[in-house]
């Protein structure tokens, strides 16, 4: 018996990569029956400010971050491209990588998907990939109008009727743990000098404070 291999991209700017991060990239895997899960740090996000800490920096600390976590990788492709990062890009990479019927999805929190006409190429997406919505218990914001036109019919209400095309759908997943930890309540810690323990895996702690990111002195 065959396996086909179920992809996902998880990008973010990782500033720093913190335990709801990781423990979320997990859980997603597990819940998506995931084979890899490419967690891909942006060097410059369109929509978004200047992360406090250099790409390469912060995917070294991706990078230890996930240490062997099994199935996760620290991806960092987006580094190699000039300019701002796509997602489109990406996807489209990966989807060159994997091949034309390999499940890949795309996961994003739902603040980004209010957001997501105004990307690049957004109809692109759905060509691309799947969209996986990451929910926020809650948290009921009304979509706008372009959004729903834009998402269409697309929206199926489980894994396996999302796992049976390679692209085109939309699933909208509350996770288990939905760790409340904010990359802002972390830089805000840091340049404070209060403590982060158990906000971030040890080796990220260490290697933070080490090389002194996000401190006053910097």
């Amino acid at each position: 018996m065959s396996h086909t291999l179920k992809v996902g991209m998880l990008g973010g700017t990782f500033d720093p990569v913190h335990l709801g991060h990781l423990r979320s990239a997990v859980e997603v895997r597990e819940a998506l029956g995931l084979d890899w899960l490419h967690m891909i740090p942006a060097p410059q996000p369109p929509l978004r400010d200047t992360p406090q800490v250099p790409p390469e920096q912060r995917l070294e600390l991706l990078k230890k971050g996930i240490a062997d976590t099994p199935g996760i990788i620290a991806d960092g492709r987006e580094l190699r491209r000039e300019g701002p990062s796509y997602s489109v890009d990406t996807l489209a990479e990966l989807r060159t990588e994997y091949g034309e019927d390999v499940p890949l999805a795309m996961i994003i929190g739902f603040d980004a998907f209010l957001r997501l006409t105004k990307w690049r190429k957004a109809d692109d997406i759905f060509t691309l990939a799947h969209l996986v919505v990451i929910a926020r218990p809650g948290y009921q914001t009304p979509w706008p109008l372009a959004l729903k036109e834009l998402v269409g019919n697309r929206e199926v209400d489980s894994v396996a009727a999302l796992m049976r095309r390679p692209c085109g759908s939309m699933l909208s997943l509350t996770l288990p743990s939905m760790m409340a930890i904010s990359a802002t309540y972390v830089r805000e810690r840091l340049k404070s000098g209060e403590s982060v323990r158990y906000l971030l895996p040890e080796a990220v702690e260490q290697s933070i404070l080490q090389q002194g990111f996000y401190q006053t002195h910097e």
